[in-house]
């Protein structure tokens, strides 16, 4: 059983940054993708950023140029670095691992981000 637990979200002002991180238990480096997911309130769970296991990156338009998705695979934690915030991006950000391109997901509980304005 993989999990993952996200931690960095908090109360940042518009044009702030922040770094969010995922802690998982397993072995990442093996993993086939990882990706970082925005819940904005009352919509549905948006792909921010996916990481492959080749170190591979995409990330949304809406938040190209100002969010970097990295990943450690010694400390088996990814990151997404926020840069630039906007009100807009305030939401709860989710973890999300596939480990094998067939097999299930893992999803963390997620770290709440709001941008003031």
């Amino acid at each position: 059983q993989v999990q993952l637990v996200e931690s960095g979200g908090g109360l940042v002002q518009s044009g702030g940054s922040l770094r969010l991180s995922c802690v998982v238990s397993g072995s990442i480096a093996s993993f086939n993708a990882m990706g970082w997911y925005h819940q904005a309130p009352g919509l549905q769970r948006e792909l921010v950023a996916q990481v492959t296991r080749d170190g591979n990156t995409e990330t949304a338009d809406s938040v190209k140029g100002r969010f970097t998705i990295s990943k450690d695979n010694a400390k088996n934690t990814m990151y997404l670095q926020m840069t630039s915030l906007k009100p807009e991006d305030t939401g709860r950000y989710f973890c999300h691992a596939k480990p094998t391109s067939w097999g299930r997901s893992y999803w963390g509980q997620g770290t709440q981000v709001t941008v003031s304005s």
